[in-house]
């Protein structure tokens, strides 16, 4: 029971802290759990870690959210923008392509590769803002970035700030742009999740309700965190640490 616990807990501060960060939650959470083989991770317990984190991002923002019923442009740009990845996304659910790319071989080229990209995105300084310069041609472009999220060690959150930074926005918009498509990104997960878990036997317990929590909790947190630090210092240091993480998952790999 004890270690059950353990492991809920690590999954849903992994959950929470990389899922706003642009170094990847899904690899860290293949990685985690195939490492180490963890035992309470299940198509339940994914759902409630994902359901944490959209309750979070969505508390975060609900003054914005509320604010959309007057902003019917920013609303109709966040939909807009998230297609690309909920119609590519069922695509290769459907197909179960996409448990082909839980591989900790693609994980670590990825999160190599990317954190690269990262960095030469954010090495300039753009100054663009939602409110005046974010438009439907590029929030579709961002929206087909985002499908290279649905390969771990991508980053969601990675690759939408990465492509906002190359459209010139600044790095809190960027951001900020990032943690809005990720309301329907994480909604249309669990969603998915959700219905593969209503056609098995299941059963409410403990867990699922820490994972909520815990997810919930390391998921606001990291988000008003990060917003704080962007506005004061660049990319780099997300950077660094990816390219820590490819480095250490080449050597458990080809050692």
């Amino acid at each position: 029971m004890l270690s059950n616990i353990i492991e809920i807990i690590i999954l849903s501060l992994i959950q929470g802290i990389s899922e706003f960060l642009p170094i990847s939650s899904s690899a860290h959470l293949v990685v985690i759990s195939t490492l180490y083989e963890f035992k309470s991770s299940s198509l339940l317990i994914d759902v409630s870690l994902h359901l944490g984190s959209l309750l979070a991002i969505i508390f975060f923002f609900r003054k914005e959210l509320i604010d959309l019923k007057n902003n019917q442009k920013l609303l109709s740009l966040i939909i807009f923008g998230s297609i690309p990845l909920i119609v590519v996304g069922y695509l290769l659910y459907k197909t179960e392509l996409i448990y082909v790319l839980r591989d900790i071989r693609i994980i670590a080229w990825t999160t190599l590769i990317f954190g690269v990209v990262l960095y030469l995105a954010d090495k300039c300084r753009f100054d663009k803002k939602i409110s005046s310069n974010l438009n439907l041609k590029t929030i579709l472009y961002i929206g087909l970035f985002q499908i290279l999220a649905l390969i771990p060690g991508v980053s969601r959150a990675g690759i939408t700030i990465t492509a906002a930074r190359i459209f010139r926005f600044n790095r809190f918009d960027s951001s900020k742009i990032s943690f809005l498509l990720a309301i329907p990104a994480l909604t249309g997960a669990s969603i998915l999740s959700l219905k593969d878990v209503l056609n098995q036997s299941f059963e409410f317990n403990y867990l699922v309700f820490i994972a909520i929590i815990l997810s919930f909790l390391s998921s606001y947190f990291t988000v008003k965190f990060f917003l704080e630090y962007i506005n004061k210092f660049s990319l780099s240091i997300f950077v660094i640490y990816r390219i820590i993480v490819a480095l250490i998952l080449f050597i458990i790999i080809y050692n």
